[in-house]
């Protein structure tokens, strides 16, 4: 597609385009009790907006760019495993976990309150 968004949530910054899904770590404004499906989110740090040759970028963040999606579930990334060893002192600690995740589908970019089409 010739039409995208750089978003920044969840500590990390994603390149975003209408009807593909995401997976982000934690939405920092929701609750993770409120993260049920087909709860709709608005992301308003949104970096820069590329709409075929015409790129808008914002300074740290676009003013009046909204980028519009919902939630389809929560889920469970890949199992991390950490290991700890301390040689010659014959100590050793493996642990492990799973990061939470939501996986959110964009349904559409706003520029100026203008949804931007592909």
């Amino acid at each position: 597609m010739s039409t995208y968004a750089i978003i920044e949530t969840g500590g990390q910054q994603l390149r975003v385009e209408p009807g593909r899904f995401y997976n982000i770590r934690h939405f920092a404004s929701l609750i993770p009790s409120q993260l049920k499906q087909d709860t709709k989110v608005l992301i308003y740090r949104v970096l820069m907006i590329r709409r075929e040759s015409n790129i808008n970028i914002g300074h740290p963040w676009l003013k009046g760019a909204i980028v519009r999606g919902r939630i389809l579930h929560p889920c469970l990334e890949k199992k991390i495993t950490i290991y700890k060893m301390v040689p010659k002192k014959k100590t050793r600690r493996k642990l492990g976990h799973r990061q939470k995740s939501t996986r959110f589908v964009v349904d559409s970019i706003f520029l100026n309150g203008k949804d931007i089409y592909e």
